[in-house]
């Protein structure tokens, strides 16, 4: 039995845990990666095309960026574009997501012999940062994740009958590997399939002749199996030139090529240093960030006693860490399939681990949720109004922050209770976040049913910050044709009602546009800014929140002429 961890928190927490990955699914604040909306919009294109292949897309370069599995997923999860939410294609991200924690749970419950164990491991995981950050949304991290842990779960689950296996486990670690090329890239098969040959050198004693005549040939049909179903895609798609230009050339042996000066100081220094490397990944556990240190600490204090799959576990981390060094673009996001592992660690270690990194976890969730508790009381006090009423929060809201805040302050102050409710604490975070932004999810931040039936058809000009930015346009006036204009240029009304008929433009709150005598304000939302100055960031600090955090957003009727869009390039695109 785990004293700080009972089974009456271990329910606790994993409910908790379900609701924070289901609460704001469709928001289009989610923490997510800027990848989402151009995979948003290959998946509309091809849908629109009527056919699974080619991958159809209006972007420059980016087409062929991912292969099919990803987009097939989204195509069916909408039915065919037919029912565009959110929601409708981030499910199956939370899916595959809630089975890599399932299959975690098995695993570390199985050989840890402690049910407690396994349960605390997949919440662990949950808790990361990185899963809830790329385990949501549109991307291909959550069916990669999923399909290259199974195999290592399964090495996990089974044992001896995994490495004695000479068919099974290899068809199976085959196949899963396979879609895990067809979901995100064929160059995962490298770090999947050398962590795999690192099991097997382990399971023989550390000895290289045994694995070469034992199981190497397990190991090249994994490899031969997996790189088959992959290469499905050069023979289900008609233009195979475009996939082996585009993906295989351009998206992975693009990344070998030096960044800065050379490979070596790449390696050593700068953005892309293999220190900077170590540090993201860490990070990928965001608040228990301090917590993955600690157990790392204490595995290294007990090497020479580690348990068969605890030696495991580290081998899977660094095969990886080694492989995706090797690249001169060198991420993090890379090493999220091996963050499961450090999870398994951690619940390993969770009695042995000190309190330091559970109290620093803490002191962030306190720092987090007082920052999210001033900014939205100052927002509720300012009386900031939109067109379609005020900024007011639910009394919910506000249970929430205060309930969060008490929870994390009882687990500073109660020794016994630390761990557990720092671990709770990391989703009342995520849930803080996300309730935090929910009036830009209502009537504040959306045009009204009359305005979209008003734009039924028409061209839209909007303000295009990063590409296929105008996918989460389309989700606020479904029906528009949209095109993007540079996002800097969004406050010159002036200019952009003299060069397009209708015209989203961004004005301070409570300042009316100034139009032309034959403009029309068509419909009008609030809008979150991106981007601040120094002076902007200061004053915000002082508590003027609402002034510089949000702008009024009016589409405007204009008589100027459609502009030839075939001449005109679509900063969107």
């Amino acid at each position: 039995m785990r004293a700080s961890f009972s089974y009456r928190s271990a329910i606790l927490v994993v409910l908790l845990g379900v609701f924070t990955y289901l609460y704001g699914l469709d928001s289009r604040f989610a923490p997510k990666n800027g990848d989402e909306y151009p995979y948003m919009h290959i998946v509309r294109m091809t849908a629109d095309a009527g056919h699974w292949l080619p991958l159809q897309s209006e972007m420059e370069g980016i087409k062929n960026t991912k292969p099919p599995l990803i987009f097939w997923q989204g195509i069916a999860s909408t039915h065919w574009a037919s029912e565009w939410t959110l929601a409708d294609l981030r499910w199956p991200s939370v899916l595959y997501t809630g089975l890599t924690a399932f299959f975690l749970f098995l695993a570390v419950r199985r050989f840890s012999g402690n049910a407690q164990t396994g349960i605390l491991a997949a919440a662990v995981w949950l808790s990361f940062f990185a899963t809830y950050r790329y385990g949501r949304p549109f991307l291909a991290d959550p069916p990669e994740v999923f399909w290259i842990s199974l195999p290592f779960f399964a090495v996990l689950y089974w044992g001896k009958s995994a490495f004695e296996s000479k068919f099974f486990f290899p068809l199976m670690a085959g196949i899963c590997f396979g879609f895990a090329l067809f979901a995100k890239s064929f160059a995962y098969i490298v770090p999947a399939s050398f962590a795999l040959g690192l099991y097997y050198w382990r399971w023989q004693q550390w000895s290289i002749p045994k694995v070469l005549i034992l199981d190497l040939y397990k190991l090249v049909m994994i490899v031969a199996l997996a790189l088959g179903i992959f290469t499905l895609w050069f023979a289900l798609d008609p233009n195979p030139e475009a996939v082996w230009n585009e993906f295989v050339l351009g998206e992975n042996a693009g990344k070998f090529a030096a960044r800065q000066s050379s490979y070596l100081m790449d390696l050593l220094r700068g953005g892309d240093s293999i220190w900077l490397l170590m540090i993201t990944t860490i990070a990928n556990a965001g608040l228990f960030s301090f917590v993955l240190i600690s157990s790392l600490v204490q595995s290294w204090r007990k090497r020479r006693f580690l348990s068969l799959e605890e030696v495991l576990l580290l081998l899977l981390i660094a095969a990886f860490f080694i492989v995706f060094s090797l690249p001169s673009q060198r991420s993090g996001r890379y090493l999220l399939p091996v963050m499961p592992a450090f999870a398994a660690l951690i619940a390993l270690y969770w009695d042995r681990l000190p309190l330091w990194g559970f109290r620093i976890a803490l002191l962030l969730q306190l720092l987090v949720l007082s920052l999210l508790l001033w900014i939205g009381i100052n927002l509720q006090l300012s009386g900031l109004m939109g067109d379609a009423g005020a900024w007011t929060y639910s009394y919910c809201h506000w249970v929430l922050m205060a309930a969060s805040l008490l929870i994390v302050l009882i687990g500073l102050l109660k020794r016994s209770q630390t761990k557990t409710l720092a671990l709770a604490a990391c989703f009342l975070v995520y849930c803080a976040l996300t309730s935090s932004l929910s009036p830009l999810e209502g009537r504040l931040g959306r045009y009204s049913a009359e305005t979209i039936a008003q734009l039924q058809g028409k061209d839209v000009w909007i303000p295009c910050d990063y590409r296929a930015k105008d996918e989460e346009y389309r989700l606020l006036m479904p029906g528009a044709k949209l095109h993007g204009y540079l996002a800097k240029d969004a406050a010159d009304v002036n200019a952009l009602t003299i060069a397009y008929p209708l015209v989203a433009v961004h004005v301070p709150l409570g300042v009316a546009p100034e139009l032309c005598e034959s403009c029309q304000i068509v419909g009008q939302r609030m809008e979150m800014r991106a981007r601040h100055s120094n002076q902007e960031i200061q004053e915000m600090l002082m508590g003027q929140v609402g002034k510089h955090l949000f702008v009024t957003e009016y589409l405007v009727s204009t008589p100027a002429a459609i502009p030839d869009v075939s001449n005109i390039k679509d900063v969107c695109r």
